[in-house]
């Protein structure tokens, strides 16, 4: 599925760090952040992960919920939260739902080999919950910076 800027975000149900579900629609009136990652604690992710966390204060100011998804385990995410001090909560897919429903599970190529991974991706809500922005090319250490522009 490829989304577009304008049309109503996809909502779902998934779990976060804490085993509790969330649901896309409980964030109805709120600006939400919905950034996809391929893997806990790589350096590409920590660096996206700190860059948000560091510049926590002004994406708050601005209106926004973070919430940070990947396909790892809820475990996982406890331990990253906790190691890197992430004041937002991240998305156990496991069964990679949402991916699917954000177009963002696709095949990827590394040294030729091809594989299918999580598309670093960030789609930037409105209070209404329509997609305001897709940021395909993000810039990990600056992430921050592509959002509040």
């Amino acid at each position: 599925m490829s989304l577009e800027v304008g049309q109503k975000a996809p909502d779902f149900e998934a779990k976060i760090e804490t085993g509790e579900t969330i649901k896309l629609s409980d964030f109805k009136g709120k600006k939400v952040i919905l950034y996809f990652y391929p893997k806990d604690n790589t350096p590409g992710c920590t660096a996206q992960a700190c860059d948000l966390r560091d510049n926590y204060e002004a994406l708050q100011k601005a209106g926004y919920v973070v919430l940070g998804i990947s396909s790892d385990s809820e475990k996982s995410h406890q331990k990253f939260i906790e190691k890197q001090e992430l004041p937002f909560s991240l998305i156990a897919d496991e069964d990679k739902k949402v991916h699917e429903l954000y177009g963002t599970w696709v095949e990827k190529s590394m040294y030729g080999r091809k594989y299918m991974g999580t598309a670093r991706t960030t789609f930037v809500i409105d209070e209404e919950g329509k997609i305001e922005e897709i940021i395909d090319k993000v810039k990990t250490k600056e992430h921050t910076a592509q959002i509040l522009k």
